[in-house]
């Protein structure tokens, strides 16, 4: 039973409900074709997670994009 946990940060409105379809979709063929994985039983979470919430390198990427990195 494949559980996938994709994050990724919420930005200026997110990404699009298509977008989480396609990503949903494409993991859980990816476990279906190199792991022979049945999709019936694979889990795909995706969290997005605010800019505030995510550090890099000791600051959250809302500073990091505020500098411009």
């Amino acid at each position: 039973m494949p559980y996938v946990n994709i994050r990724i940060t919420r930005e200026h409105g997110g990404i699009t409900a298509e977008q989480k379809k396609q990503l949903i979709e494409g993991a859980t063929s990816l476990l279906k074709d190199v792991l022979g994985k049945n999709p019936q039983t694979t889990f795909v979470i995706i969290d997005e997670v605010e800019t505030d919430n995510w550090g890099i390198a000791g600051e959250s990427v809302t500073e990091r994009r505020k500098q411009g990195e």
